[in-house]
C-alpha cells in the first residue's frame, strides 16, 4: 500500500509543476517569421491562464457519471448485478476519458482564439 502512495504521489509532484500543455505537447505552432519570440512566449502564458477556467475536472466528473449511468444500464440490461457493476465501471472510465478529451480540446481552442485575437497566424 505504501509503494502505491509513493507511485501516486511522486508523479503528482512533478506534474504540478507543468501545465497541461507542457503535459500533452499541445502548444500552438504559429508563424514565428517576423514575431517578437519572448512576446509571444508573454502573450502564450496568458492566454494558457484564460484557458485554466475550462475545468476539466468537471468535465471528467460529469462523464465518468454519465459512463457510468450508461454501462450500468447495458450491464443490468445484458447480465445480472455483478454485470451491471462492471458495466458502470467500464462506462465510467470510458466518459470520464471523454471528459478530460473534450476539455482537453476546447482548451486548445481557447488558447488559439486568444493568440489570433493578439494578432499571431496560428498554423496548428
Amino acid at each position: 500500500m505504501k509503494i502505491l502512495g509513493v507511485i501516486i504521489l511522486v508523479p503528482a509532484v512533478f506534474l504540478g509543476c507543468a501545465t497541461v500543455e507542457d503535459l500533452t505537447g499541445n502548444n500552438p505552432i504559429i508563424e514565428s517569421r517576423g514575431v517578437n519570440l519572448a512576446q509571444y512566449d508573454q502573450d502564450l502564458i496568458e492566454c494558457q491562464q484564460y484557458a485554466d477556467e475550462v475545468e476539466i475536472a468537471r468535465k471528467a466528473g460529469t462523464g465518468a457519471a454519465a459512463g457510468a449511468v450508461v454501462g450500468g444500464v447495458f450491464g443490468a440490461v445484458l447480465g445480472n448485478s455483478d454485470t451491471a457493476k462492471r458495466g458502470a465501471g467500464v462506462g465510467a472510465v470510458a466518459g470520464g476519458a471523454r471528459g478530460v478529451g473534450e476539455g482537453l480540446r476546447e482548451r486548445e481552442m481557447v488558447i488559439k482564439r486568444c493568440l489570433i485575437g493578439r494578432g499571431y497566424r496560428v498554423l496548428n
